[in-house]
């Protein structure tokens, strides 16, 4: 009995190797299987051309010589805190960060991590999908509309400025003419020369005002912008804003802590224009982090008691001084040697056009938080 109850074992583990084996073989992404202590324990074929390595080169080294970016240093940290608290960051969710291939090439790939307990011991299977084609038809398509934008730009410039001379052509030329003719006054010796160069004067300054206003009303309806403010659910808006975020390569790999009130609600807003300012501040966020050895970020959203959502983008970057915190949302004042300076300004008016306020402050973590508030759509009853 016993021999025959070895034999049957034996038999099972047999065919559950080979059935591994097949699966290792067969699996058209690429499968990693690890331990908690991150050895890798198997390796699939399409692993293997995936990363440029034989399964026996990996098997047995830790995980991280397959990773780039921030995950290489921060991956058993990862694992050790799910271990501890059970809260998972990565686990059963898919997220695109950065891989290394054996020659040491960076490229960006979709990571879906699932887990097993074995005993008292865990094991995780990742999933690993190349995105670099797809990465590359992306910036193609970005490339194709970051011209359209600019050209739709340079064209809404070319005519904004057309309108502007046109505007204020005859003012400033009724100022010089006026001003020319009080100059030739001044050499008049005529009885009412003082008369006529006391009227010229002043419909040089009426004329001058009106040049002023035509400018104020300028930058009044361009600092107003039109916005489609409609009622729209906030915390799916914010988990699109913060994938379309990470598109860039230079935050794909940076932890985002998502701290979203459940049911939220909606608010009345344009989503496209709150998307904007969200994507803005995370990328402003993305950028503060560089050198940041173990750098993260946090997207919070709750319920205000005056009818207003509050949000707030966090990073624990190396924040800012007060004097250039007063500063920030001034159009053309930028720290950034590329940068023009109106990013801020521009989510600024954005919010103060669907009724809300913007702010940065001190992180309580170190480095920044921007919040700035939406109003809520009280007649949804969801507030």
């Amino acid at each position: 009995m016993t021999d025959f109850t070895s034999n049957a074992v034996s038999t099972d583990l047999e065919a559950l190797q080979l059935h591994l084996r097949s699966i290792l073989a067969s699996v058209p992404d690429g499968m990693i299987v690890i331990n908690e202590n991150g050895k890798i324990l198997a390796f699939s074929s399409a692993a293997e051309k995936l990363f440029s390595y034989k399964a026996e080169e990996v098997i047995g080294e830790d995980v991280s010589l397959l990773m780039g970016g921030h995950d290489e240093a921060n991956h058993q940290t990862y694992v050790n805190n799910y271990l501890e608290t059970g809260k998972r960051h990565i686990i059963g969710v898919g997220r695109v960060v950065s891989a290394k291939r054996s020659d040491g090439t960076i490229f960006p790939v979709d990571l879906k991590i699932g887990e097993a307990r074995v005993g008292d011991h865990y094991l995780f299977t990742a999933f690993v999908r190349d995105l670099s084609e797809q990465r590359r038809n992306e910036l193609r398509m970005q490339e194709m509309q970051a011209e359209l934008v600019h050209f739709s730009r340079m064209s809404a410039v070319g005519t904004m400025a057309s309108a502007l001379a046109h505007e204020l052509n005859q003012p400033l030329t009724a100022v010089a003419n006026y001003l020319e003719a009080a100059r030739d006054l001044l050499d008049s010796d005529s009885d009412n020369a003082r008369e006529i160069l006391h009227e010229a004067l002043d419909e040089a300054s009426r004329q001058a005002v009106r040049a002023g206003e035509i400018v104020r009303k300028l930058r009044g309806y361009v600092s107003r912008g039109e916005i489609d403010a409609r009622s729209v659910a906030l915390a799916p808006l914010l988990i699109d804003s913060i994938a379309l975020a990470r598109i860039s390569g230079d935050m794909a790999d940076i932890p985002i802590d998502k701290d979203i009130e459940p049911d939220l609600g909606a608010v009345l807003a344009d989503p496209i224009q709150v998307q904007q300012v969200v994507i803005n501040l995370l990328r402003n966020a993305g950028e503060a982090l560089h050198g940041v050895s173990s750098p993260k970020m946090r997207v919070a959203a709750r319920k205000h008691p005056e009818s207003f959502v509050t949000v707030e983008v966090c990073d624990n970057g190396p924040g800012m001084s007060d004097d250039v915190r007063k500063t920030l949302f001034k159009p053309f004042m930028t720290s950034k040697s590329q940068g023009m300076g109106l990013g801020l300004s521009i989510c600024q008016t954005i919010i103060e056009a669907h009724g809300g306020k913007i702010e940065a402050t001190p992180a309580a973590e170190g480095g920044t938080c921007f919040r700035f508030t939406l109003r809520q759509d009280t007649a949804s009853g969801t507030s």
